[in-house]
């Protein structure tokens, strides 16, 4: 099984700055996709970021883009997601997730594994 685990969540003022990461232990695959998503007090969980583990190819929100800078470290198995010019509205529990096999998806139901949240906090 996959172990994904969260860490870098905090507190950061508007306009500042923050990288998640995420370390996953336990099973890998070769061709894999991570993502994240986000979900706010009240809100739905939504997509975020994917890239390909084994190439590199990344897929962005529309709100996150020109922002958020989605990367992996396949030597460490984690990705990272930079949040840079950050916003109230993107405070939310950022959730890490990985698929296992096909194609880029920003459907949480195509995900195989997840992580169990790191809280970003955005204030203003």
């Amino acid at each position: 099984q996959v172990q994904l685990v969260e860490s870098g969540g905090g507190l950061v003022q508007a306009g500042g700055s923050l990288r998640i990461s995420c370390a996953a232990s336990g099973r890998t695959f070769s061709r894999n996709y991570m993502g994240w998503f986000r979900q706010a007090l009240g809100k739905e969980r939504d997509f975020v970021a994917a890239i390909r583990w084994g190439g590199g190819s990344t897929y962005y929100a529309d709100s996150v883009k020109g922002r958020f800078i989605i990367s992996r470290d396949n030597a460490k198995n984690t990705v990272y997601l930079q949040m840079n010019s950050l916003k109230p509205e993107d405070t939310a529990v950022y959730y890490c997730a990985g698929r296992a096999y096909g194609t880029p998806s920003d459907v949480r139901s195509n995900y195989d594994y997840w992580g169990q949240g790191t809280q970003v906090t955005v204030s203003s």
